[in-house]
């Protein structure tokens, strides 16, 4: 378990997020400690990914305050937006590439948009961050077209990495993959976790990566967050946590869990 006596590398504070009449944030808050994997869940339409969306930047809220890095990121320029934009990385959903670029040029965008490089270098970063997330040799010349769904979101990632962030942001990593490839993903993530020393918040409804890689989980309820370990939320009695961890699916991913400690 990361360190929680430090200053948080993400702290949101009384977030309130609002579309027409519709509150889907209500006084929300959070803290997300370096070096952490947080996943965060919750029914859909409760603003999983709209609240990774007002972290990053991509949506305003009504109120409230969101620090990263310890700076407000709603108070301050667009040039020191882009400065911290440089330390983190987002894969969202299936991958988000380009489909008229190869895998290379989708891991190039970044370092185009932020640097002053030449081709040669970029084309040897993207090749070393399409190993590190395990995809073969060659990845980098085939179109989106051509991957598989897991091999998409390798790529995505490969992508959400090339500028070496401290902190990612996955959107539902695992959604689409069949349980080996999304086990694949999971392991991927941790290992990621482990030699680059990323802090990873990740919206997601897989059960197994809660499980098997999530440090803390965060469930969005009644417009708010409650976060805890997984041991701890297995004990909150609010009924949507205690269907969602204790329901079938759950009892099925916790007894997977603990066979597969057993062995």
């Amino acid at each position: 378990m990361p360190d929680q006596s430090g200053e948080p590398i993400i702290r949101v504070q009384n977030l309130v997020n609002r579309f027409g009449n519709e509150t889907v944030h209500d006084g929300l808050d959070l803290e997300v400690f370096r070096g952490e994997v947080l996943g965060v869940v919750g029914a859909s339409g409760s603003g999983k990914s709209v609240l990774l969306r007002t972290i990053i930047g991509l949506n305003r809220p009504v109120a409230g305050h969101v620090e990263v890095f310890g700076r407000d990121i709603l108070a301050i320029s667009d040039t020191d937006q882009r400065e911290i934009e440089k330390n983190w990385g987002v894969l969202f959903q299936d991958g988000a590439l380009f489909s008229s670029l190869t895998v290379a040029e989708n891991i190039e965008v970044p370092l185009k948009e932020y640097y002053d490089m030449p081709l040669r270098l970029m084309d040897e970063i993207a090749a070393f961050k399409i190993g590190i997330v395990g995809l073969p040799e060659g990845t980098g010349e085939k179109y989106p077209s051509q991957l598989s769904g897991g091999m998409r979101k390798r790529s995505g990632l490969a992508r959400a990495l090339a500028l070496d962030p401290e902190i990612v942001f996955l959107d539902e990593p695992t959604a689409g993959l069949d349980p080996i490839a999304a086990g694949d993903f999971d392991i991927l993530i941790r290992d990621l976790r482990g030699s680059l020393g990323l802090t990873v918040f990740m919206v997601t409804h897989d059960l197994d990566t809660l499980i098997s890689i999530c440090d803390r989980v965060a469930v969005l309820v009644d417009k708010k967050l409650r976060v805890g370990t997984l041991e701890q939320l297995m004990h909150d009695e609010h009924p949507w946590i205690q269907s969602y961890f204790h329901g079938p699916r759950g009892r099925a991913a916790l007894l997977s869990e603990g066979e597969h400690l057993q062995k």
